[in-house]
């Protein structure tokens, strides 16, 4: 993986759909894996951020076990989607030379409903690798179609995470990475990433 480009979106996908990763508290998580959609008490006014890797969820949520984080969901969104988030992203601090100066990408980011971040890609014992991993910030209205339209399937995949780390813990690796989602490189091209790659 030592020829990983440090910018790439690597995610779970088929022809229609793209797999994002969350964790929330039981409470919202296990109804939004039961019914399949996000339920009325997800805040929909609110920023919330999905990320294509599975191993940088872990990181974040500590396979499961922090905090309101002990839910795993695999949130199966349509690819149109996924690409009009994409197309309307501004990336989430400001970079000379992409943005004209300061001000500008200030202006940008308070209108645009998505935001780009890119964070270390993280390995089976969740240390960064060299490379990065896209995370990627929902709000207003982009917010409100990831839940009540680009959403096609909402997966509990919590007991998979603590499958993984047990085997981690283990020290057996190699049948670690045998169970994790196979994320390939997603085509996103000079149009959906031109403004997004620092």
């Amino acid at each position: 993986m030592h020829d990983v480009p440090k910018f790439q979106i690597r995610a779970a996908h088929t022809d229609s759909a793209v797999t994002v990763y969350q964790a929330y508290a039981p409470a919202l998580g296990l109804p939004a894996a039961r019914g399949g959609r996000f339920p009325e008490a997800w805040k929909r006014e609110r920023m919330t951020w999905i990320k294509p890797s599975f191993l940088w969820m872990m990181y974040r949520c500590g396979w499961g076990t922090k905090p309101d984080q002990e839910t795993v969901l695999a949130i199966e969104i349509s690819r149109d989607g996924f690409e009009w988030a994409l197309r309307h992203a501004c990336l989430s601090h400001h970079t000379r030379g992409l943005h004209p100066d300061q001000a500008t990408w200030k202006r940008e980011l308070r209108h645009a409903p998505a935001r780009v971040q890119w964070d270390p890609e993280r390995d089976l014992h969740l240390a960064a690798l060299p490379y990065r991993s896209l995370q990627l910030g929902l709000s207003g209205d982009a917010s409100r179609r990831y839940a009540d339209e680009w959403t096609v399937s909402i997966r509990d995949v919590t007991p998979l995470a603590h499958e993984i780390h047990g085997l981690v813990r283990a020290g057996e690796l190699e049948a670690a990475r045998t169970l994790l989602p196979e994320e390939r490189v997603y085509p996103a091209g000079e149009s959906l990433l031109g403004r997004l790659v620092p």
